[in-house]
């Protein structure tokens, strides 16, 4: 069995280089999945999720607009500039479809993405996000948080942000996870992040799409998540026919990361029910 490598790539899309890894598939039936980092990580937070594919298929995680290592283009962001960047990468791949699996943020994109190109969707894995645009307090606290990335700069906001994304014992049991999200938050820039918090707070609501999702769907979510609620997500579980809901004891906002191993298992799981290309 060929040794499978995780490369760090770049490509050219319209104004900006997207910056990503990819480990290919050695064996056929060859399948593709793509993801979606949340705010405001990077691609990093995958590696555990693509060192555990299978042989047959290939994992690839982008540096969304402006975040880690892809530029930011023309600096005006929203969840659709985020998803129609999505479409240009597959396309410019030549992927004829991919399941796509995004957490928080990512989730948005990925949700938004199913309702530009459903075709070339064809598995959904949501972790830790709903379909629901922000409402007026969620909206303020976003504008909040500009003020005090703007006023008191990266570190403090990353600091916070940590304590809010993790349950509280992965940060004792998580150090190394921890400082990976540390990192990825002081390494974007202030603009980005002030221009992303806008993005998500003028986002559009998605709900409408949930009925008509028709690929095999695994949704995600961190049993101690403070961001998330399980309500909004149990409602999203209920309107995509099909799709199974599962919650990670002692994780936060990223399970993934807390609990790698058992977020591994349903995600492959899911990776073997999607039809081959």
């Amino acid at each position: 069995m060929a040794e499978r490598i995780i490369k760090s790539n770049k490509i050219r899309i319209g104004d900006i280089s997207i910056s990503y890894f990819i480990k290919k598939a050695t064996e056929t039936p060859e399948k593709t999945i793509i993801f979606l980092h949340g705010f405001p990580f990077n691609k990093n937070m995958w590696r555990e999720q693509l060192e555990s594919l299978e042989d047959n298929i290939t994992g690839i995680a982008i540096d969304i607009r402006g975040h880690g290592n892809t530029t930011k283009g023309h600096g005006y962001f929203s969840i659709d500039v985020f998803a129609k960047d999505l479409g240009v990468f597959i396309r410019k791949l030549e992927i004829d479809k991919a399941v796509l699996c995004g957490i928080s943020m990512g989730g948005y994109i990925a949700l938004r993405a199913y309702q530009l190109f459903p075709e070339k969707i064809s598995g959904l894995i949501l972790c830790d996000t709903h379909s629901k645009a922000d409402d007026d307090a969620g909206k303020q606290k976003r504008f909040d948080a500009i003020q005090a990335v703007l006023n008191h700069g990266r570190r403090p906001y990353a600091i916070g942000f940590v304590s809010n994304v993790f349950a509280k014992n992965s940060i004792e049991r998580k150090p190394e996870a921890v400082e990976l999200i540390k990192s990825s938050i002081r390494r974007n820039s202030i603009d980005s992040i002030c221009a992303t918090l806008l993005a998500l707070a003028s986002r559009t609501d998605t709900s409408s799409v949930l009925k008509d999702i028709k690929v095999p769907t695994l949704i995600i979510r961190g049993k101690d998540d403070k961001i998330t609620p399980e309500e909004l997500m149990q409602e999203m579980a209920d309107q995509i026919k099909g799709s199974t809901f599962h919650q990670i004891a002692d994780s936060g906002h990223l399970p993934n990361m807390e609990h790698p191993e058992e977020f591994n298992l349903h995600m492959n799981k899911l990776l073997q029910e999607v039809k081959a290309k």
